[in-house]
């Protein structure tokens, strides 16, 4: 007999990037504000439940509240501005509105958290949204997320990339 599975390693920062990519494609699929969604979460959808594994409806067991609610309330505040700046990095036959709604959800969500300047290294924003992707596709989406998120991280970040 092997020995036991080591305990998965918290990662409060990823569980935070999971919620904010669900309740940016809520906001967009049910038209409530975005204070409304991160007040529901926060109640009903963050932390953990007695006698449950994690991710059960939607739930999010390890969360950093505060980068949560600052990654929707900014891509929500920012998405006139976002959105242009995604639109500009696509090709022309995908249009941000031919996107799924979570991978438009998920590019919005590292759109703001590469608007931030003062957040997460623009790599370290990359590779935890590329993992988030991985989470929600199978098919191309992540390596599209990859590269839109790269581009834009170039732009908003160039200080970042400098001597690479």
């Amino acid at each position: 007999m092997g020995a036991p599975p080591k305990p998965l390693k918290s990662r409060p920062r990823t569980g935070s990037r999971i919620a904010a990519v669900q309740a940016l494609f809520q906001t967009e699929q049910g038209g409530a504000n975005a204070e409304t969604v991160i007040d529901e979460f926060v109640r009903f959808r963050l932390g953990k439940l007695a006698n449950t594994d994690g991710f059960e409806d939607g739930r999010v067991e390890d969360v950093d509240v505060k980068l949560f609610t600052r990654i929707v309330r900014t891509a929500s505040a920012q998405q006139d501005t976002i959105d242009p700046l995604l639109v500009s990095l696509l090709t022309h036959d995908w249009p941000i509105e031919r996107l799924d709604p979570v991978l438009r959800a998920l590019m919005r969500a590292g759109a703001a958290e590469l608007w931030m300047p003062d957040g997460a290294p623009a790599k370290v924003v990359i590779n935890e949204y590329l993992d988030v992707a991985h989470g929600f596709f199978e098919g191309d989406e992540p390596r599209m997320a990859n590269g839109v998120l790269d581009r834009l991280a170039h732009q908003l970040r160039p200080q970042e990339f400098a001597g690479v």
